[in-house]
């Protein structure tokens, strides 16, 4: 299990290594997202590679004996992930092989390999990618990186809780999207542990309902099919370690369509200027269609978890 030892020893292992993102004020706006209280926004859109993913990846790969690491890193993701093991692989100059499914974009793919990563595409969604990872780490020596069910990788994501109750200590709830659960997983086990009143709300996506559904049923499901367009939080199903944390630190989880984060996207393009991808802005879908609705004066703060166009491709 994670506690908030593991996440502080992970602030240290990352730091210099990661950004320490914007906390700002959503105020003012022309039209408030659903809410009119007190509103931050911490724009991990804005983090080396364009998400939170390298906060664990690079807890994970720097926590992990050079030896393990020698011959590579491979893992499977929906992009962000990826992302953020090219990237930590690259600061640590090991090779890393990306599995990904075929609705990952081609910018990211392009983005990618930039970072000097082999791209393979394989499969329909991030599970079937994540087999023929599995099948790779066994066939040719190389350490795999969870995307969300690795303790490192959810003590990385938990130190985005630091940063938020450092800077804003009165914030009352936090706002944050699931794919896996790994970076719910983290700040919320954090948060609760530094400021245990603190209310951590879940948001999925309606065709995607990984851990709304398992946490409803007890035990870890599958999907049987996946429905969104939100890659980055389209799992069929998660872990034990995930749902056990989000089963004990998470208030409640709710659900939102493609086309709510759409508009959220587009709220935060025109208010903030800021390109979120359909992830990066469920948090502010969930106020904006009412999913969440904050008591009067609530101190909230939204997650801005992934940078991308596809929330306003064709909006601007």
């Amino acid at each position: 299990m994670v506690d908030l030892a593991q996440v502080r020893e992970a602030a240290e292992r990352i730091r210099g290594f990661v950004r320490r993102t914007p906390l700002v004020a959503a105020a003012p706006t022309k039209d408030a997202p659903g809410y009119g209280g007190p509103l931050t926004l911490k724009l991990e859109c804005l983090q080396v590679t364009g998400s939170f993913k390298p906060r664990g990846a690079v807890n994970t790969l720097r926590a992990m004996p050079a030896a393990a690491a020698a011959r590579g890193v491979v893992t499977a993701s929906g992009g962000n992930h990826g992302l953020g093991v090219a990237y930590a692989a690259w600061r640590a100059k090991v090779p890393a092989t990306i599995y990904l499914p075929e609705s990952v974009p081609a910018a990211k793919i392009a983005k990618l390999k930039s970072w000097g990563a082999r791209v393979v595409v394989d499969g329909a969604v991030w599970d079937d990618s994540n087999r023929a990872a599995l099948a790779a780490q066994a066939r040719e020596g190389l350490a795999y990186v969870h995307p969300f069910a690795d303790p490192a990788v959810i003590a990385g994501q938990g130190t985005i809780a630091l940063e938020i109750l450092e800077e804003a200590p009165d914030t009352d709830t936090l706002l944050i999207a699931i794919g896996g659960g790994g970076l719910i997983s983290g700040i919320a086990l954090a948060a609760k542990a530094l400021k245990p009143a603190i209310r951590i709300i879940g948001i999925e996506p309606i065709g995607a309902p990984t851990l709304h559904d398992s946490v409803k049923a007890g035990r870890v499901i599958e999907l049987a099919a996946i429905r969104t367009a939100a890659g980055t939080l389209a799992p069929r199903q998660s872990a034990a370690i995930n749902l056990d944390l989000i089963t004990r630190h998470v208030a409640e989880i709710v659900l939102v369509s493609d086309e709510e984060m759409r508009l959220a996207a587009r709220w935060l393009w025109f208010e903030l200027g800021i390109a979120a991808e359909l992830s990066g802005a469920a948090a502010i879908a969930a106020l904006q269609a009412g999913r969440y609705r904050p008591r009067d004066g609530e101190r909230v703060c939204a997650v801005v978890c992934g940078a991308g166009t596809d929330g306003i491709d064709g909006f601007v």
